[in-house]
């Protein structure tokens, strides 16, 4: 693939690390940006949410989404769930790849071959 790819993500997270062996294994060049260290802006976030869209991309089953009060857990809707994740990038599933205009959230090693080939 001649276009960047891009792994969205932080470095301690399980399925970042299978991700990311998969990739190098696979001789997939990519870079990784971590959100911890990097953080994300809004321009990203609303790029991810077009290509994705929100309830895709937030980790309701995350920790860090469980530990929110029950009112800011309740209505979500684009904007209240995009003010979540740039508040919190934890809350974003993880990883995010990009790879020209296709995106994948979450990691299952039979997409990443169909995507890669």
């Amino acid at each position: 693939m001649t276009q960047p790819v891009t792994m969205y993500g932080i470095p301690n997270c399980d399925t970042i690390k299978k991700a990311r062996s998969w990739l190098s294994d696979h001789g997939v060049d990519y870079i990784f940006h971590d959100y911890r260290n990097n953080g994300i802006d809004q321009a990203l976030l609303d790029d991810l949410i077009e290509r994705a869209g929100w309830p895709a991309l937030l980790n309701r089953a995350g920790t860090t989404f469980r530990k929110l009060p029950e009112a800011d857990r309740a209505d979500l809707d684009r904007e209240r769930a995009a003010a979540l994740m740039l508040a919190q990038p934890g809350m974003i599933k993880r990883p995010v790849l990009l790879a020209g205009e296709r995106t994948e959230i979450g990691f299952k090693p039979d997409r990443y071959a169909a995507l890669f080939g």
